[in-house]
């Protein structure tokens, strides 16, 4: 089975908890991303996705809001040495697309649905067409 470090994004973008959402938002749209990692002193607090954005707004997200008021505490992680599989069974079961990838303390990494549908597909996809 193929490996996290092999198919993980190492090009992060990350925030602290500070900082307004807007600001967050306008990043991760300008990147085409769907997640943001947040990071306090150098580790994982939390991570702020477009879920959280959504739910922001449905509860009438003010100006002045900052990723700490809206954004998911204290994410699954996984680690660079697991298996897909493994990554697979904790996002369909804990209802997530993103996954933070940490190798001893520290964010290496993270992990898409979308990278687990293309392991999928390289998989299953007909060779030599």
């Amino acid at each position: 089975m193929p490996l996290v470090r092999d198919h993980m994004s190492r090009d992060l973008l990350s925030t602290e908890p500070a900082e307004a959402i807007a600001v967050v938002a306008q990043r991760m749209v300008e990147r085409n991303l769907g997640a943001v990692l947040v990071l306090e002193s150098g580790r994982l607090a939390g991570i702020m996705t477009e879920r959280d954005i959504m739910r922001a707004v449905a509860r009438g997200l003010h100006g002045d809001a900052v990723v700490a008021d809206h954004m998911s505490r204290d994410p699954e992680t996984i680690e660079p040495d697991d298996t897909m599989e493994h990554a697979a069974v904790l996002m369909i079961h804990g209802g997530f697309r993103h996954l933070p990838v940490v190798e001893h303390g520290s964010v290496v990494g993270i992990l898409s649905i979308r990278d687990l549908m293309r392991v999928g597909l390289e998989d299953s996809a007909p060779r030599g067409v």
